[in-house]
């Protein structure tokens, strides 16, 4: 049995390939950066209950990749995914507009995949974010946010 971390258990998607329809509107090699970045994120996981590793690497429309990594703590609700991590670090240093962002884990059977609450943080900043679901093995599939979150919340439902 997989230590399944609190955010991210049951957001693991099985036996799926890079997913061919979908085009991301980034470069090859600024994907694999991407996705080197998110792997590389995963290793400063602070994850002493649940053992499960993750990283995220968020690319700014100014160009700078943000990275993320989980960071637990003993109340559980208090601990961090790694995708909000690096969002917040991102509007910490003063970005709020984004491209993409990958995600990983080390569960070589499935694409990972951001919880609920991720998701949502991830709406605040608009629909149009690609999302690179990863393998350790580098392999990845490619969705949006409108897939993950349809008919979702967000800021223009609060104005007048």
């Amino acid at each position: 049995m997989n230590n399944i971390s609190p955010c991210h258990g049951g957001h693991l998607l099985a036996n799926h390939k890079m997913e061919k329809s979908a085009k991301s509107s980034l470069d090859a090699d600024l994907i694999q950066k991407l996705i080197a970045e998110c792997q590389e994120a995963k290793s400063f996981a602070y994850c002493p209950y649940s053992k499960f590793r993750v990283g995220a690497a968020l690319l700014g429309k100014n160009g700078k990749i943000y990275r993320g990594c989980n960071v637990e703590n003993a109340c559980y609700t208090l601990g961090i995914c790694a995708e909000r991590n690096a969002i917040d670090r991102a509007v910490a240093e003063g970005c709020k507009e984004f491209l993409a962002i990958a995600v990983s884990s080390d569960v070589e059977e499935e694409f990972i995949s951001p919880c609920g609450a991720c998701r949502q943080v991830m709406r605040e900043f608009g629909t149009e974010l690609e999302i690179f679901l990863t393998k350790p093995s580098g392999s990845y599939l490619l969705t949006s946010l409108h897939q993950l979150l349809p008919m979702s919340f967000g800021p223009e439902n609060l104005k007048n």
